[in-house]
C-alpha cells in the first residue's frame, strides 16, 4: 500500500497547530506550527541521495536524528510513521506504514545565526561560546580511517571544476573560473602530504558537515548545531579543520571578521589543532567554490561571482610574521593582542598564544583556575615559554601568523622570540607596553574570569623587577585604549578594513 506526498503530508498538517508555515528543500519539506516542526523527505534521487522508497527515506530520517541529537537533544525528538487504514493516511496511526516523519521542537527563524548575524552582528561572547561548542563536539568524535584525505578532496576539486564550468558563459566568467581551477589543483597538490597525515592522524571524523550560521540557533541563550548531513556519510566524514572552515567562510563573506576571528580563538584554545591551520587557505576556498556553484545552479549570478573570487582570494593569504606583546601586569597586553589580531596575517587573523592559558594547560587546569605560587617558579615558567616557542614555530610553519602574548621580563626571553622568527625566516616585531604602577594595579583589580593570576601583590613584586634594556618598540598605554591600539596597528599595518572582495551573502 502507498500514499502519495500530498496525503502523506496533510496526514502530518492534522496534527499541527495552525497556522502551518512549509518550508521546501531539494530534498524535504519542512512543516512550521505551534512549538512544533515535522520533517518528511522528497521521494527524489540525485547523484548524491536515493530517497525513492519508504526504506530509504526511513533510514535517512533516523539516522538524521542520531547525528543531530550529538549537538541538539532539546531539538530533535522521534521519528515517528505515517500509516493508511481505510484509504486515509494518519500520523502514528494502527494501519500499514506508508512513510516516516521527524519530529523536532521549534524555535523561533529569528533564533538562527544567519538572523542574528544580519540584525545585529555576532557578538564577542556568542562567537567564543560557538567555537568551544564546536571543538568539544569535534573532540567526542571517533576518528575515521577510511574516509577523507587526499582521494576525497580530488574528488571535491573534480566535482568544483565540472559544476563550475557548467556555469560559464552563462553566470561565471571563464578565464575566473580557469585561473581558479589551476590555483586551487596546485593548493591541492602542496598540501597532499597533510591531508593524508591528518587522515592518518586521525582528524577525519563523522562532522557536521554542513556548518554555516543557516544551521545554528540560539536556543536557551547557548548556540546549538542542527541539521547535520545524514544522507551521505562521505560529505560529513572530513577533516574536523575542514568543518570549521565552512562557518569561518560564512562569517567572513559576511563581514563578520572578527567574530570569525573569535570562534577560531576559541575554538583553538580547547583544540589546540595548529597544525591543521596550514590547510585553512585551502578549506576556505573549496567552501566558497561549492557555494559559489551552488549560487550560479541558482542563477544569482552577482552571488556566485562574489564566492568565486572569495575562493580565489583565499589562495593567496600574506606572508607570515611574529608580533610579541611584553609588559608588566595591567599594562594592557592581551586587550591590545586580542584587537589587532583579526585581520593581520591569513583569514581570519594571526593566531594568539597566551603565555597565562599554557601554564593553565600545563599544569592540567581550566583557564580560569588559579594556580599557587608554585606554578609560577623558574622551571615551570621554562616549560612555558619553550611550550609557547614551539607551538609559535608550528604555526609560524603553517602559514600563520603569530600573536606572543606574555611578560617577557627578561632579556634572554625576548631574545628567545626574537630567534624564533628569524629561524623561521619571518619578520618580527615586539612591543613593551607600560603604563603607571597604579593604573596596572586598578586594571589588574578589576578583572574576572581570566586565565592571568596577577593581583595586587603580583603588581607590587614586578614593581621592582629589573627588565634590563628594552629594544623593543616602547607604546604608553597610560591612555586611550583605542590611541593605544592605533599605535601598535600603526607600526605592522595592520587595516581595519576587511581584505576580501564584496560579499555574497549580505551583512
Amino acid at each position: 500500500m502507498t500514499a502519495d506526498f500530498a496525503a502523506c503530508e496533510a496526514a502530518v498538517r492534522e496534527r499541527m497547530e495552525a497556522p502551518v508555515e512549509r518550508i521546501e528543500t531539494h530534498a524535504a519539506v519542512i512543516l512550521l506550527g505551534g512549538d512544533a516542526a515535522f520533517k518528511l523527505k522528497k521521494r527524489v534521487v540525485f547523484s548524491f541521495l536515493d530517497f525513492r522508497t519508504s526504506q530509504a527515506r526511513e533510514r535517512a530520517l533516523r539516522n538524521e536524528l542520531e547525528l543531530n541529537r550529538r549537538t541538539a537533544p532539546e531539538l530533535y525528538v522521534e521519528v515517528l510513521p505515517i500509516t493508511v487504514s481505510a484509504g486515509r493516511a494518519e500520523l502514528d496511526g494502527s494501519g500499514e506504514i506508508v512513510d516516516w516523519v521527524l519530529r523536532m521542537h521549534r524555535f523561533p527563524q529569528s533564533a538562527r545565526l544567519d538572523r542574528v548575524a544580519r540584525d545585529e552582528g555576532l557578538s564577542a561572547g556568542l562567537a567564543e561560546a560557538l567555537g568551544t561548542e564546536i571543538a568539544r563536539f569535534h573532540a567526542r568524535l571517533a576518528p575515521l580511517f577510511d574516509k577523507g584525505g587526499v582521494v576525497a578532496h580530488r574528488e571535491i576539486e573534480a566535482g568544483n571544476e565540472e559544476d563550475l564550468r557548467r556555469s560559464v558563459p552563462a553566470i561565471l566568467d571563464r578565464d575566473e573560473v580557469e585561473s581558479f581551477i589551476l590555483r586551487v589543483r596546485e593548493a591541492r597538490e602542496v598540501m597532499e602530504p597533510l591531508l593524508e597525515s591528518r587522515r592518518e592522524g586521525g582528524f577525519v571524523r563523522q562532522c557536521h558537515g554542513d556548518l554555516h550560521l543557516e544551521n545554528i540557533a540560539l536556543v536557551n541563550g547557548k548556540p546549538v548545531l542542527f541539521d547535520a548531513i545524514e544522507f551521505n556519510d562521505d560529505f560529513a566524514g572530513i577533516d574536523t579543520i575542514y568543518d570549521l572552515a565552512f562557518l569561518v567562510m560564512d562569517l567572513l563573506e559576511r563581514r563578520q571578521r572578527e567574530a570569525a576571528w573569535q570562534l577560531l580563538d576559541a575554538y583553538l584554545g580547547v583544540s589546540f589543532d595548529h597544525q591543521g591551520l596550514a590547510l585553512l587557505p585551502f578549506f576556505l576556498a573549496t567552501r566558497a567554490a561549492i557555494r559559489a556553484k551552488i549560487e550560479a545552479f541558482a542563477g544569482h549570478r552577482e552571488a556566485a561571482g562574489a564566492y568565486l573570487r572569495f575562493a580565489g582570494f583565499s589562495l593567496d593569504p600574506p606572508p607570515p610574521r611574529l608580533v610579541a606583546v611584553g609588559g608588566l601586569s595591567g599594562t594592557g597586553k592581551t586587550t591590545i593582542a586580542r584587537a589587532i589580531a583579526p585581520g593581520t596575517g591569513a583569514d581570519p587573523g594571526a593566531v594568539l598564544l597566551r603565555s597565562d592559558v599554557i601554564r593553565k594547560r600545563l599544569m592540567g587546569v581550566a583557564p580560569a583556575v588559579r594556580l599557587g605560587d608554585e606554578a609560577y617558579g623558574g622551571e615551570v615558567t621554562g616549560r612555558v615559554f619553550e611550550a609557547l616557542f614551539a607551538m609559535a614555530a608550528t604555526l609560524l610553519d603553517a602559514g600563520r601568523t603569530v600573536i606572543l602574548d606574555a611578560v617577557f621580563a627578561r632579556p634572554e626571553q625576548r631574545a628567545a622570540a626574537a630567534a624564533v622568527a628569524r629561524e623561521a625566516g619571518v619578520p618580527f616585531t615586539g612591543f613593551w607596553l607600560e603604563t603607571s604602577s597604579g593604573q596596572r594595579l586598578e586594571r589588574v583589580v578589576r578583572r574576572t574570569g581570566d586565565a592571568s593570576d596577577a593581583d595586587a601583590r603580583v603588581v607590587g613584586m614586578q614593581d621592582g623587577y629589573d627588565v634590563g634594556d628594552i629594544d623593543w618598540i616602547r607604546i604608553d598605554t597610560g591612555g586611550s585604549r583605542n590611541e593605544s591600539i592605533e599605535r601598535v596597528r600603526h607600526h605592522i599595518g595592520v587595516s581595519t578594513k576587511c581584505r576580501h572582495p564584496s560579499g555574497a551573502a549580505g551583512g
